[in-house]
């Protein structure tokens, strides 16, 4: 299903006057301010992410109209406070993807989408208010995972990388046989360091091997809890409890859940 051009924009208007009556008559969406909408945002955004990992096309329409919706809320606060509307918004935005796209609406010509990123970190770098470091645009507040993903992936973008990817696991290696070391004098706090650079080092393998390590990650969780839950169901139908279970009885079910492709 497609709908016009026209459709679209009259569809965008309509949600417009939407919140332009609610932020007049509605004594919630009254009082919100940048501050108070700001957790929301991050909630909306995280249950995005959880429709398109179960590739609910309906909940991703939902959700996208979620934070759609903050997303008209920040502009028309700033519309409020004299300093930015919606259309400066889309604009700023319309600007940045024609400046950063040479080879779309420019002379520029690129051999692939590896060095479309590359251009992109190289005119992030020039635009004027644009970042002054390389790694000055990875969010502060961004989960480790996600960030360490991020900082590699910018670092390569300027040509810090490895010069073949199969290297990086000579680097893994090396940082578990220093995690074993320092795990055997139990020191606390290299511990935690040498955990730190193991996780840094395997998130850059999987970059190398394309594979996104949030995804990846996630795609591991949802398998432990089908597992952990079939686990949990058939232990209380044959009227036992968990706690009382040994591992080896445990590990019966968790071995069946398997064989069942849970």
């Amino acid at each position: 299903m497609s709908h016009s051009k026209e459709e679209k924009m009259e569809a965008f208007g309509r949600l417009l006057d939407i919140l332009d009556e609610l932020r007049v008559k509605c004594p919630w969406d009254k009082k919100q301010t940048n501050e108070s909408l700001r957790t929301n945002t991050i909630e909306e955004t995280f249950e995005l992410c959880d429709a398109i990992m179960k590739n609910d096309n309906e909940a991703i329409k939902k959700e996208l109209g979620d934070v759609l919706l903050h997303i008209i809320f920040y502009a028309k606060i700033g519309e409020e406070k004299e300093t930015f509307d919606i259309a400066d918004v889309c604009n700023t935005l319309c600007d940045k993807l024609i400046y950063r796209h040479p080879h779309v609406f420019g002379n520029a010509e690129v051999s692939g989408s590896g060095q479309v990123e590359q251009n992109w970190e190289q005119l992030k770098l020039k635009e004027k208010g644009g970042n002054k470091t390389v790694l000055e645009g990875v969010p502060s507040a961004l989960p480790a995972l996600v960030k360490a993903y991020r900082i590699q992936d910018k670092a390569r973008n300027v040509g810090f990388d490895w010069e073949e990817r199969n290297q990086v696991w000579d680097k893994v290696h090396e940082e578990f046989s220093e995690l074993k070391t320092e795990i055997d004098k139990m020191d606390a706090d290299k511990m935690e360091g040498e955990f730190g650079d193991l996780f840094f080092s395997l998130i850059n393998a999987a970059r190398l091997y394309k594979i996104n390590p949030e995804n990846a990650l996630e795609r591991t969780n949802q398998k432990f809890i089908r597992r952990f839950n079939y686990l949990e169901q058939e232990t209380l139908q044959k009227g036992r409890n968990l706690k009382d279970m040994t591992l080896a009885e445990m590990d019966l079910f968790w071995d069946e859940a398997k064989r069942k492709g849970l």
